[in-house]
């Protein structure tokens, strides 16, 4: 019988390096992440992985270099919330193009870096416990943390356990985190002096959870600014950030208070369920009642019309939240860091 034919040998480093025409050393460096290759020779090393199919012990490559290539989006709610348990919390997460614009700006930093992204969710005390335990195991290198809820503990909970962190907004409290975030109240500002000078003299909100800083900086921030126009009362119904909430709240405005004529609604999806209410109740817009929304999202743009909004420039600062996690973990000696970003106004037809 004819013998079967052998498989050839896994490629090695040694392979790599001799069709690159560098040493191994130079090939470890490069498939390592580690920093200060020269770009040439860096090119070189991928175009060799690829010809040869070299694929990296991932094993072997943590016990050298004691990072994993991973890194952990946290999405954490708080136990004792406002929205409704008929709203299910993972739910509202997959349809709000909030988040997914999170995770495009994370993989336009940690893609080229060759990072793998870990999503979790977590809920209740117990669930925060199994998630610190799940990271001092080293299954991830960092976490960047989307937490919306001021009494939440985990963010403490991650710098007590010393694991580099960012956090998606300011931190309650003296914590030693890093951070990026956009001025909240500002924003709402923004969405009031519009509201204002279109001539608006019946104007009222549609305000997010008021257990969240979101909700609350952007109603404080809305009514301040009013006030700054001689408005003394702004009257407000709280939402879930859903359209279906944006909607139960515009029509209970409607009854309350029929003589509205504009409307900030805290952010776009709630503002989309805002309009589809008042078109219902046959009213134009803006002519009849002019809307604001917040966030800019995909959701302003599927409006009819257009929905003038409040754009946060979310995509840039989830990147940013990547590259200040990135940095940490290549020098965990450095100190927490922060990134404001502006947030500006959009004027479209809806306003």
């Amino acid at each position: 019988m004819d013998a079967k034919p052998v498989p050839p040998a896994s490629p090695t480093l040694e392979h790599v390096a001799r069709v690159a025409g560098v040493s191994r050393a130079t090939v470890s460096r490069v498939i390592n992440n580690v920093r200060n290759v020269d770009p040439q020779l860096a090119e070189a090393v991928r175009a060799a992985v690829e010809q040869t199919g070299y694929v990296p012990n991932q094993a072997a490559r943590s016990l050298v270099t004691r990072r994993t290539n991973s890194v952990a989006l946290v999405v954490s709610e708080g136990e004792h919330r406002s929205v409704p348990v008929s709203d299910p919390f993972v739910g509202r997460i997959f349809t709000d193009p909030f988040f997914g614009r999170i995770v495009a700006g994370l993989f336009s930093v940690l893609r080229p870096r060759a990072v793998n992204l870990a999503l979790m969710f977590v809920e209740t005390d117990e669930m925060r416990r199994q998630l610190l335990g799940y990271l001092r195991q080293g299954h991830v290198d960092g976490v960047l943390l989307v937490s919306s809820h001021a009494q939440d503990p985990l963010p403490r909970m991650l710098t007590d356990s010393g694991l580099p962190a960012v956090l998606s907004e300011r931190p309650s409290g003296e914590l030693h985190i890093s951070y990026v975030d956009s001025p909240q109240r500002a924003g709402a500002a923004l969405a009031a002096e519009h509201l204002a000078r279109r001539g608006c003299r019946h104007v009222a909100t549609i305000s997010g959870p008021l257990d969240m800083p979101a909700g609350r900086d952007r109603l404080d921030g809305f009514r301040d600014e009013m006030a700054k126009y001689g408005y003394a009362h702004i009257p407000a119904v709280e939402g879930y950030f859903t359209q279906d909430s944006g909607s139960a709240a515009m029509a209970r405005l409607l009854d309350e208070y029929p003589e509205i004529d504009g409307v900030f609604a805290a952010n776009d999806l709630m503002a989309l369920g805002a309009v589809t209410v008042l078109h219902e109740r046959g009213r134009r817009i803006p002519e009849d009642t002019a809307v604001v929304g917040f966030d800019d999202s995909h959701a302003a743009l599927l409006c009819r019309p257009a929905l003038t909004t409040v754009h946060q420039p979310v995509e840039e600062m989830a990147a940013e939240m990547a590259r200040i996690l990135l940095d940490r973990i290549d020098r965990p000696d450095l100190p927490a860091a922060c990134a404001i970003f502006d947030p500006t106004l959009v004027v479209r037809a809806s306003a």
